[in-house]
């Protein structure tokens, strides 16, 4: 029987183990917060799963659980805990390395263990929440660091203790070894691998392969995580200063038109006795309570010996001026008195003096004649959009880290047994073959062709260059197969991370992306189905659409919340910024595809759907206007969906439709709206459709 003959594969019933193993993990993680929230008492309980499984099954298994809990417990309790996902990795990692060592051997050692995972986590933890909760620049950093070592000393002393006793309990009760493994060769015994391990002491003066690929790994992904965070700050910052510049032009507006301009002059002599002083003085005060964003509101008239006060609305820390009072020129507005003095329009100003750094609008105040008689003021507070901008910077780092850590984790757990082990195997019986009698040798050469490596590359071919096939050919692209299905896989994971950090911006729309894509899965089905489109509808065009739906809405990152999340209707103005966000996804997708050098139909679809889904059959839509078949098939699918959900969804500013309404909605819009073979798809479908909606409901 050749050597082939003998090599081992993964049991199934390991592999179900494994599955069972992370499955379990994070079920107790849930239960542990679960029980936590019941109790009402200031400890998570969140890590317990991760612990356990790092103990039992080694770094892989306690590093997904860890990312996978943070992950669900978003979705089920609070959104916030995603970008805590970096802990619970940290934790799994932490806990792996401890428990290699002997930590959990007794239970002294298992104290020192939670006092290190609680101070580690206490602090990276505390800094997290510190900045995501805007702290920046406050005096309490320590005090609050300490508060939350505190807290973590004491759950993680509970959850060590459990961890502790449930290892106890798997030892005597479970004989199955839960160890990731994937043997690319004969398995190895303990004794066997720890050598195979430490085979790196045997080279002198160089660095091993293992910590090669560990520098590789972590610089590559350090450099996409920081491309990606800077990506995503710089555009959060330039659209964070330009709304606020909108909102500052826009609170500006509304004051000058509260403002009579042939009125000043009796409001700054007359002040509260003038008429109408009092009622616009609180029109502006109700002006600058609209949005947390406005520092100060006031009203000047520019004069050459220093700014006349009209109106200045108090704010909690600084009492306003009185009408008449004259205020000297700030030095950083002394390059804009001429054309002040002069009554004309000026760009917002950046300034940093008494009042702190603020960004200012002003807006003429003119009287019958044209003539400007004074400047409506609006002040923004730009050191709160620093903490803004941290807080966020924050989130994507700490929400990148757990990812990329978890990346790293799988990485190098493949590449231990893809390369590392059969690599350092072959070394040591090399290494044994040259130091023996002939009879030793012998002995050797058959120790050798006993490792049974079967990596299915190089190393194989290396270990036994005679024995290539076309079996192993096939092989090899099967195995190839399937990690591309799995790196696909965690592809569409994270789009569907970031469409939900896309969509969370907006509160109404819940797992509007789910469902959706849900709806377009169904209706492309149904057409081909019914013979509709056979050249385009396959297997590839809808995993395509269906995987690319998510991001349909992703131009929504461009459009201010105050817009996004408005409760009432939108004016043409608002309305008018918010059909941008079909604009914005079509450049932020075309901005994706140029980064990949090949075609990419997953990106194509996701372009269409970002630009056109709000066109309509009749021509009458935006961004183009399009109409008929010049609409993509996918983003005339994407509508039928996309309006369907929206109308059986609550919104802030509208009940939910029945599902028969909407369906009566959707029915009337055929022809005019949408495309009648979608719409057909779509009612034969029904049960389905019916299916998913009340699935979502639940």
């Amino acid at each position: 029987m050749s050597t082939k003959a003998h090599r081992k594969t993964i049991h199934l019933s390991q592999i179900g183990g494994w599955f069972a193993l992370i499955f379990f993990g994070i079920a107790l993680n849930l239960a542990g917060i679960q029980i936590a929230n019941s109790l009402e008492v200031n400890i998570y309980l969140d890590s317990i799963g991760t612990i356990a499984s790092s103990a039992i099954g080694g770094y892989l298994p306690g590093v997904l659980v860890g990312f996978f809990t943070n992950t669900l417990s978003s979705l089920i309790y609070d959104q916030i805990n995603i970008y805590y996902a970096v802990l619970n990795v940290l934790i799994a990692v932490l806990a792996t390395a401890l428990y290699n060592k002997g930590f959990f051997n007794n239970i002294w050692k298992a104290a020192i263990t939670a006092v290190v995972i609680a101070l580690t986590n206490g602090i990276i933890g505390g800094t997290i929440s510190f900045l995501i909760n805007g702290y920046l620049g406050s005096t309490e950093y320590l005090p609050y660091l300490m508060g939350e070592t505190a807290t973590e000393l004491i759950d993680k002393g509970i959850t060590i203790m459990l961890v502790f006793i449930f290892i106890k309990l798997e030892k005597k009760y479970v004989k199955e070894d839960l160890q990731f493994h994937t043997w690319r060769q004969r398995p190895l015994t303990i004794e066997e691998k720890q050598q195979a391990d430490s085979n790196y002491n045997h080279i002198h003066g160089q660095a091993s392969l293992r910590n090669k690929l560990l520098i590789a790994i972590i610089i590559v992904t350090t450099a996409i995580a920081f491309v990606m965070a800077g990506i995503s700050y710089m555009q959060y910052r330039d659209e964070t200063v330009s709304n606020n510049m909108r909102i500052g032009t826009g609170t500006a507006k509304m004051a000058a038109a509260c403002i009579d301009g042939d009125m000043v002059d009796e409001y700054i002599e007359k002040g509260e006795e003038a008429y109408r002083y009092l009622e616009i003085e609180n029109q502006l005060t109700a002006i600058k309570a609209s949005s947390s964003d406005i520092e100060y509101v006031y009203v000047y008239k520019i004069m050459p010996d220093g700014c006349h006060v009209v109106f200045d609305i108090d704010t909690q820390e600084v009492e306003g001026s009185d009408p008449g009072e004259i205020i000297e020129f700030d030095p950083s507005f002394e390059p804009y008195l001429d054309e002040l003095l002069a009554g004309k329009e000026i760009d917002p100003i950046v300034s940093d003096d008494k009042f702190g750094w603020l960004l200012t609008v002003y807006e003429p105040v003119k009287d019958a004649k044209g003539v400007t008689q004074c400047y409506a003021c609006v002040d923004i507070s730009m050191a709160r959009v620093q903490t803004n901008q941290i807080a966020f910077l924050t989130k994507v780092i700490s929400l990148f880290l757990g990812f990329f850590i978890t990346i790293i984790v799988f990485a190098l757990w493949l590449a231990e047994y893809n390369i590392l082990l059969p690599i350092n195997t072959m070394a040591i019986a090399a290494r044994d073959f040259t130091v023996k009698s002939t009879e030793g040798r012998e002995e050797s050469v058959e120790n050798f062709k006993n490792l049974q490596i079967s990596t299915n590359d190089e190393i194989e071919n290396l270990y036994d260059s005679f024995s290539m096939t076309i079996e192993e050919t096939i092989s090899y692209l099967v195995e190839t197969q399937k990690q591309a299905a799995a790196l696909n896989k965690m592809q569409n994971g994270l789009i569907m991370v970031l469409a939900d950090m896309v969509e969370s911006r907006d509160q109404c729309t819940g797992d509007h992306v789910r469902k959706t894509a849900a709806y377009c899965r169904i209706i492309l089905e149904q057409l081909r189905k019914d013979g509709e489109f056979t050249d385009q509808l396959t297997n590839s065009f809808i995993d395509d659409v269906v995987n690319s739906a998510p991001l349909h809405d992703i131009g929504k990152i461009k459009v201010p919340d105050a817009i996004l999340n408005k409760p009432g209707k939108l004016t043409d103005e608002e309305f008018d910024i918010m059909k941008t966000h079909t604009t914005a996804g079509n450049e932020i997708i075309q901005q994706a595809m140029q980064l990949v050098s090949t075609d990419s139909g997953y990106l194509k679809e996701a372009k269409n759907l970002a630009t056109y889904h709000h066109e309509k059959f009749n021509g009458k839509g935006y961004p183009m206007g399009l109409s008929g078949d010049e609409i993509p098939l996918s983003a005339r699918v994407m509508a039928v969906a996309d309006v369907f959900d929206a109308l059986i969804s609550r919104r802030s500013y509208k009940e939910p439709f029945s599902f028969d309404k909407a369906m009566e909605i959707i029915e009337e819009g055929s022809g005019n709206h949408f495309d009648p073979r979608v719409v057909k798809a779509f009612f034969e479908a029904k049960d389905k459709v019916k299916e998913v909606s009340e699935k979502f409901m639940n």
